[in-house]
């Protein structure tokens, strides 16, 4: 049960770094410093299933235990980085404050430890640490051994002492915070590396102080407190973006649904977009522009796009779409998809007229978000307009004005 676990939190935080793997395409610290924990945490999550651990073994007797513990000094470097990113510089102020300086030098002394630490660590795990048979648990199992003990304490003592300065330095951030949502992230992240701190000095001491466990329930103990170390993080850096995210996707929804009436009315008009359509695999993978304002920018081609269509419908054509839909579930955004599959029409068969009709009637939307959800409703009854009932529809509203003039001209 508890390898299912640590294989479905591996699973987790390796999503969570594939989410944020954008950030390092922007120049913004605290993001890829959540990446960066993200990676770390993954890593270390990685070497403890069973079938990582027995593949990283097969050229080098407990290679697992070295990136294990590598990966978590990256890991909690990657912490260290991210309270700096969030303390930042007050906007407004020319003077760093004093605990913003403090980070900056705290996180400045922890490169050049974890350097030294790690250093140090791959020069006794290839010299010193015995290797002769494969550990279950490595602590456990090389307990009392100077070499192994110097190696796991180097380890331990660099992650308890930055995971001390963590906890004191986010329980400072968590009550700076300016919304509920961040202070509750922050101090679940806190809270994950309190824990952190009490197993790091609990495995300093059963090194040198071997307990009467077993490696067996010491391995149990050991995966449990890094799988829960790992998921309180985890849930401590989505909580705050738990909106943003929420916000995500919603826009995605809306563009998805969007993409059809968009993507008929760019064909018809190709100069409106400022980016061509393109198939719906390739609008889910476009990383640039954002979400939003690939939103805001889908709903202002559209309507110039309908309003290119009024040169393209008869000044009976509304009506006549209000008429046809006065019984519908929708009436008013079913108006509108009639009016446009009608008016798309004349512009695909080569029918124009000089003079526009008259336009969709005026509707009190706010923004781009409220246009989106009505266009997804006009969407939804346009998909679901047949040929016959077009062909009616056309015939009640006939052509537009002066398009036998102009069909003249454009032949002579």
């Amino acid at each position: 049960m508890l390898d299912i676990c640590t294989y479905v939190g591996a699973v987790s935080m390796t999503l969570m770094a594939l989410w944020r793997l954008p950030a390092l395409r922007y120049n913004e610290p605290q993001r890829r410093a959540l990446w960066a924990c993200s990676a770390g945490f993954a890593a270390a999550l990685w070497c403890r299933v069973p079938a990582v651990k027995q593949a990283l073994d097969s050229p080098i007797t407990d290679l697992y235990v070295l990136v294990k513990y590598l990966t978590s000094i990256v890991a909690i470097l990657a912490v260290l980085r991210y309270i700096t990113a969030i303390y930042g510089k007050p906007a407004g102020t020319r003077v760093t404050p004093r605990y913003v300086a403090m980070s900056r030098r705290i996180n400045g002394i922890a490169h050049g430890c974890a350097f030294g630490a790690v250093g140090a660590m791959v020069v006794l795990f290839f010299t010193v640490v015995d290797r002769g048979r494969p550990s279950v648990e490595f602590a456990t199992d090389h307990a009392g051994q100077w070499g192994a003990g110097t190696f796991i304490s180097i380890l331990y003592i660099y992650l308890a002492s930055a995971s001390a300065t963590c906890a004191f330095q986010w329980g400072r951030a968590a009550r700076r915070a300016d919304t509920k949502l961040l202070r509750a992230g922050i101090g679940l992240m806190a809270l994950a590396v309190v824990l952190y701190t009490a197993y790091s000095l609990f495995r300093i001491v059963t090194v040198w102080a071997p307990t009467s466990a077993s490696a067996p329930t010491m391995r149990v103990v050991a995966d449990t407190s890094n799988l829960t170390v790992a998921l309180l993080w985890a849930m401590g850096a989505s909580i705050p973006s738990a909106k943003a995210l929420s916000a995500r996707w919603v826009a995605w929804r809306a563009l998805h649904r969007l993409y059809p009436l968009r993507r008929d009315l760019m064909s018809t008009f190709p100069d409106i977009p400022f980016q061509p359509p393109a198939s719906r695999l390739r609008e889910w993978m476009r990383t640039s522009p954002s979400l939003d304002v690939r939103l805001d920018r889908w709903t202002q081609e559209i309507a110039d796009a309908v309003e290119q269509l009024r040169h393209h419908a008869s000044p009976a054509l509304l009506p006549a779409a209000e008429d046809a839909t006065a019984t519908s579930p929708d009436p008013e955004p079913a108006a509108e998809a009639y009016w446009i599959k009608a008016a798309l029409h004349n512009a695909r068969s080569g029918v124009r007229s000089r003079l526009p009709a008259r336009g969709l009637r005026d509707k009190p939307l706010s923004d781009s978000h409220a246009e989106a959800h009505w266009l997804a409703r006009v969407q939804a009854v346009y998909a679901g307009i047949s040929n016959e009932q077009l062909q009616l529809l056309l015939a009640r509203a006939g052509e537009p004005q002066e398009v036998d003039r102009l069909r003249g001209q454009a032949v002579g």
